[in-house]
């Protein structure tokens, strides 16, 4: 039971996850990498391209073992948008190292990348673009500069699977990508993400760390005797209970990225008109991009107007929400000197943004329902 008529989410049934789970029960093995965890990393190797797919038990947990990867070291800078969840740079940080905080674009909502080559120091480690929205970064520009200074590009691909730049999947252009499956993401599996690999150098090591720094995968595939320690490392393999969820919910990808396609186009058709009356901007998608149709979100004019939307809205039974509130601002970022002016266009889109009711399921009438409560708000009264 929902609290709201119509919630901000609700997870999604494909169609086989209670028998997929119930198959992995009767195979005996329901620890990491089984057949379900494996099954799930070949469809994410072969249907993104990248060289290698490693489930993970968060997103977070893949951005971690980037920073082992890269053997970010204290004192470190990495550079990362303020407009991204914390895990993005708790990653490095729990490794010691110093967030450089970027500032976004107005139409993407992405690094601006013509601030990178400003930010860039000799202890720059790593350059983490987030595709905010399933909307490619320009990764271009992005790649020139890293290249330019040898420094690794590490995508945070939370919300971009299956979204492409210039006809190419998000998540192949860093030397490594992390990927999201939380319950709010398109393909979900409750709590789970993915290591995305595209340089053969850290394959091995990967490996390695996953397995709590043994280098037991050797051992099981006869290539060693005995597993021993052999790298820093931690438990990040999921159940293979919950890779039967995401293999369901993977093997029926084009049946939710169609679905998702419909709502937001849905949105953006009966809401342009309205949105150009009342000075709202909708998502901007740039001709370079397919997006992933991850969310669906209006930039209000004022943050009083955004509150008072809520507000509107919440008495219809509708739950909509806001979305990052700047990292260079929040209290533990002040030790690094985060101050308001650091990063504007930030401060300005993160007061403004709201998210409307976006999932797999949202019915036609209820989309009708949201949309009808959208028209309806007093602007005089706010």
């Amino acid at each position: 039971m929902h609290k709201y008529r119509i919630p901000f989410n609700i997870p999604y049934l494909a169609g086989n996850e209670y028998a997929y789970i119930s198959e992995a029960l009767e195979k005996g093995h329901i620890s990491g990498d089984g057949s379900f965890t494996m099954r799930c990393q070949e469809i994410l190797k072969e249907q993104i391209g990248v060289k290698h797919a490693l489930l993970t038990t968060s997103c977070t947990h893949a951005l971690e073992m980037m920073a082992l990867l890269i053997n970010i070291q204290p004192g470190d800078e990495v550079i990362v948008p303020s407009f991204t969840f914390v895990s993005t740079i708790n990653a490095f940080v729990l490794r010691g190292a110093r967030p450089v905080f970027i500032d976004i674009r107005e139409d993407t909502k992405n690094m601006d990348e013509k601030l990178l080559a400003d930010l860039i120091t000799p202890k720059t480690k790593a350059i983490v673009p987030v595709h905010y929205a399933g909307v490619g970064c320009e990764m271009d520009a992005i790649l020139e500069i890293a290249g330019e200074h040898n420094i690794p590009v590490l995508e945070d691909n939370a919300h971009g699977l299956f979204g492409k730049y210039k006809g190419r999947n998000l998540g192949t252009f860093g030397c490594m990508a992390a990927q999201s499956f939380h319950e709010t993401k398109n393909i979900s599996a409750g709590e789970c993400g993915a290591l995305l690999i595209n340089d053969d150098a850290y394959i091995d090591r990967a490996d390695i760390i996953r397995e709590k720094g043994t280098n037991r995968k050797l051992f099981l595939r006869g290539q060693i005797d005995k597993y021993s320690w052999a790298d820093i490392g931690s438990s990040y393999l999921p159940s293979d209970i919950i890779a039967a969820f995401l293999c369901a919910q993977l093997e029926e990808r084009e049946k939710i990225q169609t679905l998702r396609e419909k709502i937001w186009k849905k949105y953006e058709a009966e809401l342009r008109d309205w949105a150009v009356v009342h000075g709202v901007a909708l998502p901007q998608i740039p001709d370079c991009c397919e997006q992933a149709y991850h969310m669906f979100y209006l930039i209000l004019p004022s943050q009083e107007l955004r509150a008072a939307l809520i507000r509107h809205l919440k008495a219809r039974d509708i739950l909509s929400v806001f979305h990052y509130v700047p990292l260079h601002l929040s209290t533990f970022a002040q030790q690094y000197g985060g101050k308001p002016g650091d990063c504007p266009v930030t401060e300005d889109i993160s007061d403004r943004l709201l998210r409307l009711p976006f999932y797999n399921a949202l019915t036609e009438d209820e989309q009708a329902s949201v949309v009808t409560a959208l028209k309806e708000f007093d602007w005089r009264a706010s």
